[in-house]
């Protein structure tokens, strides 16, 4: 009997494409095609995608683990890094460079988007009371939007398909068969220290009630607070290994932040402002214009971000840790880095912008 013949690939080498990364797609384009075991996988590069290389030196767990940390690009992405920031997908995550599949990447942006801005930024309530009715509304957004927003899988399955609320979604589409794999993924959690929850609820209150403006460029930005912790760290440091983490946590940080600004931390009533920031300095990183209380912000929706990192327990562990050690270095500062004499009333013509 003839062996059966290996499958054959539905995208071609060197042809633009839209693949899965997180909930969101990006533009990209397959550069290498590869079929074993019957299984046909793609190595993809995203289109402006910044690399990095990392040591290939043989280096600690501990340094291993941070390289999980940044994104690669100036879009909204929470990637898995490797040392090239390319990477294997499997077929079910590539879709064809089509209208179809553009809007499609368009309609998946603007859901996440508003799905951050209608309030699923936890702590942020005024009060237990509406903090509780806030939570409730939440969990039966995240139903409907586990209902119509795809992701990435892993594996294929034929004895479900993904129920959209409309009936277009339901045409059949090999390539995102698996896609509800995105809907099983378990958020990790990344807790906010007590002390810095009322700084949020300040936060929220004074740009959603008070409609004020957090004042830009901030008195100190993200990245010097960034560069004081590295400091902070490297003196307690005894060795090179912890010196280098430290470096590294530093910098996902830092580009996280960068990444995710403009579609997961702000408020809508902010984004005027973000836009004016973005004509005026189009080549300055927003690290260097925004101040703390938008990195804590950070920190209510990266965990959320790190589901799509293929970290077993033990890296995640250790990742989360160091997370958390940056929190409670904010706690510490947390009389320097938050206040309230920081935000602004924004002019009327401010409010007309920002309806």
């Amino acid at each position: 009997m003839a062996p059966k013949q290996d499958p054959k690939p539905k995208f071609q080498e060197g042809e633009r494409v839209l693949c899965f990364h997180g909930p969101l797609l990006y533009e990209a384009k397959c550069v290498k095609i590869n079929i074993k075991e019957k299984q046909i996988k793609y190595f993809i590069h995203y289109s402006g995608w910044n690399k990095k290389s990392f040591p290939d030196s043989n280096i600690s767990s501990d340094l291993s683990v941070t390289c999980f940390i940044s994104p690669r690009l100036n879009l909204p992405s929470f990637p898995v890094l490797n040392s090239s920031w390319d990477e294997w997908v499997p077929e079910s995550r590539v879709l064809k460079y089509v209208d179809s599949n553009l809007a499609k990447q368009k309609e998946l942006q603007k859901a996440n988007q508003d799905h951050y801005v209608e309030g699923k930024m936890r702590g942020l309530a005024p009060s237990k009371k509406i903090a509780a009715v806030q939570q409730k509304n939440v969990d039966l957004k995240v139903k409907k939007a586990k209902q119509k927003i795809p992701g990435p899988g892993e594996g294929t399955s034929s004895r479900e398909e993904p129920q959209g609320p409309r009936k277009k979604r339901a045409r059949s589409d090999p390539t995102v068969e698996s896609e509800e794999m995105f809907t099983n993924r378990v958020e990790v959690k990344v807790k906010i220290p007590e002390e810095l929850k009322p700084w949020l609820v300040d936060d929220w209150d004074l740009i959603t009630r008070q409609k004020q403006l957090f004042h830009l460029p901030a008195k100190k930005n993200i990245e010097a607070i960034l560069e004081e912790y590295a400091a902070y760290k490297k003196s307690k440091a005894n060795s090179d290994n912890k010196e280098y983490a430290v470096n590294e946590v530093v910098a996902g940080i830092r580009e996280y932040f960068n990444v995710m600004l403009g579609t997961q931390l702000l408020y809508k009533f902010e984004r005027p402002q973000y836009a004016e920031i973005l004509s005026e300095q189009p080549d300055t990183p927003m690290s260097q214009v925004y101040g703390a209380p938008h990195l804590l912000r950070l920190f209510v929706r990266i965990g959320a971000m790190l589901a799509y990192t293929p970290l077993d327990e033990k890296s995640l562990a250790l990742l989360l840790g160091y997370l958390q050690d940056f929190l409670k270095y904010l706690v510490k500062n947390s009389s320097a880095l938050f206040n309230a004499g920081d935000y602004e009333v924004a002019p009327p013509e401010y409010h007309r912008k920002a309806v």
